[in-house]
């Protein structure tokens, strides 16, 4: 890849296929429309083939061809993380070594999927020296808490947003929860809490900033 110089890099650290973009895929594009010269380091921990494929269409269609220094889908066992934690951080590891982001986006430390909480944990072991928003999964755990950090969308986004994600991942059609309402709600109710402009917003945790 040619060398360039980059308004800002960015990590998203996923524990499954779809994380990324329930969680932050709207705060992604708006940094895809806002920015037009960022690079975007992707990595999903959990897959199998077939979801692998969905995941690597789903990366490409949210960065919209942008500035990708990587695209990284991992196969750990779903739902052992904390019983292969070895492997895992050898690979934060390695990404530290390779990759030095402006801002990382990765799962909420109270989130109370195994999986999430331990991606989140080496997160912050790994990269000290960054800027770190924890994203938000809703899901059957009920384990939404009072986040600190808006990003307000327009409704366009928003839209795009839930389409992509539908889109992308028809494995998951299946599941009761995987549905337009449920990603909509959230960002509407954030939006409330944030006092949005455009109704709608995604929420986040940022534990600290160091100016």
């Amino acid at each position: 890849m040619e060398k360039k110089n980059f308004d800002y890099k960015v990590l998203c650290l996923g524990a499954h296929c779809d994380d990324i973009e329930i969680g932050c895929g709207g705060t992604i594009l708006k940094l895809v429309e806002t920015y037009p010269n960022i690079m975007f380091y992707w990595v999903v921990f959990s897959s199998n083939l077939q979801r692998e494929e969905e995941a690597y269409n789903s990366a490409n269609r949210f960065l919209k061809n942008k500035h990708i220094k990587n695209l990284v889908i991992k196969n750990f066992k779903d739902g052992f993380f904390p019983f292969i934690a070895i492997e895992i951080k050898g690979f934060f590891e390695e990404l530290k070594r390779e990759y030095s982001p402006d801002l990382i986006f990765t799962h909420y430390r109270q989130d109370l999927h195994q999986d999430h909480r331990l991606i989140s944990e080496f997160t912050w072991n790994t990269f000290r020296n960054h800027l770190i928003l924890e994203y938000e999964i809703p899901k059957y755990d009920g384990d939404l808490g009072n986040p600190n950090f808006f990003v307000n969308l327009n409704e366009e986004i928003c839209q795009n947003k839930v389409q992509y994600i539908i889109d992308s991942f028809p494995s998951q059609n299946n599941k009761q929860w995987f549905t337009e309402e449920t990603f909509i709600s959230i960002l509407r109710l954030r939006g409330v809490e944030s006092n949005s402009p455009n109704k709608y917003a995604e929420a986040f945790y940022c534990r600290k900033i160091v100016f």
